[in-house]
């Protein structure tokens, strides 16, 4: 089933204590979508300027990518620019031009509306509630936010988490949106506005999955190089979409395994500038590296004895 994703499409800037470059393609929707086109057919719907370089959003398109809900509208595209500190948690914004994209409003095309699984990349929830109001009866609905739209558009924000069956955001933006410092009961003051499953990503540290009954950790992913941190979250909700799309279930296991995915292409979108290593990134190479995840986390309890093996 193929999954719609609304969001940024963007230009970025960057710079880390590991190189720059410069007007790369970024944004949400364009992470999100090199994440999970490697596990599952996936239709965009954005917004970009006439200066654009459409072709470095060919690989998608090579990967079955559906691009045509992308609208060219003339004038300057989305542009940001940022710089790293060597603790790559610490960003500092140079620069932000919204171009195109302060006026953008989502048109889904008919053919993208009977999409089963719907991401709401981080843009205003006024425009995500009007993502939902073009779709027809979606099964799973995951969105993301940030503390912009946190604190500008709150009740509009709260007013979306009755529609949304998942919220994916890091663990600060999950604090700050429920006003609690512990992450346990700030998911459950999320979950009691509606989404089910809410998920903390922790960067360098891994994500928390909290379903109302359960919880679920994946550690991050160890690396030897790491570039440039931009856009590994909206890399994470794409393989953790992507391999929830691809089991056509959402029972605890396929969560578990979607977490892991998840935290998978988080990990690779730090190792290049850009979505450059989705470039170059094979099906193999998501395998393996999942499966990396089962032996660094798995281990044997002998129940009773209290010996553990």
């Amino acid at each position: 089933m193929s999954i719609l994703c609304v969001g940024s499409v963007a230009l970025d800037s960057v710079e880390t204590p590991f190189g720059k470059a410069e007007r790369v393609p970024g944004g949400s929707a364009v992470f999100f979508t090199a994440a999970a086109s490697l596990l599952n057919p996936v239709r965009i719907v954005g917004v970009i300027g006439d200066d654009y370089p459409t072709d470095a959003l060919d690989f998608l398109t090579e990967r079955g990518v559906d691009l045509t809900g992308i609208e060219r509208s003339p004038g300057e595209s989305f542009f940001w620019a940022g710089r790293y500190e060597y603790d790559l948690n610490v960003r500092e914004t140079l620069e932000t031009r919204l171009g195109v994209f302060a006026e953008f409003r989502p048109r889904i095309p008919e053919s993208f509306r009977s999409s089963r699984i719907v991401f709401l990349g981080n843009i205003d929830p006024v425009l995500q509630h009007d993502v939902l109001d073009q779709v027809e009866s979606p099964e799973l609905v995951a969105c993301d936010t940030m503390n912009y739209w946190i604190e500008g558009r709150r009740k509009e924000l709260l007013s979306l988490l009755e529609r949304v069956d998942v919220l994916i955001v890091n663990d600060s933006e999950l604090r700050e949106l429920a006003n609690e410092p512990n992450l346990l009961r700030a998911a459950r003051w999320v979950q009691e506005r509606g989404p089910g499953l809410v998920v903390a990503k922790k960067g360098e540290h891994g994500a928390i999955l909290f379903g109302r009954e359960w919880r679920f950790f994946a550690p991050g992913y160890p690396l030897e190089e790491l570039r440039d941190p931009t856009g590994a979250g909206d890399a994470f909700a794409g393989g953790f979409l992507g391999s929830l799309a691809g089991a056509g279930a959402a029972g605890p296991e396929e969560l578990r395994r979607a977490v892991v995915y998840g935290s998978a292409m988080g990990s690779y979108a730090v190792e290049d500038f850009s979505v450059d290593r989705f470039r170059r990134l094979t099906s193999d190479e998501v395998e393996r590296r999942v499966v990396e995840f089962r032996e660094m986390t798995a281990f044997d309890v002998r129940i009773g004895t209290g010996e553990h093996a």
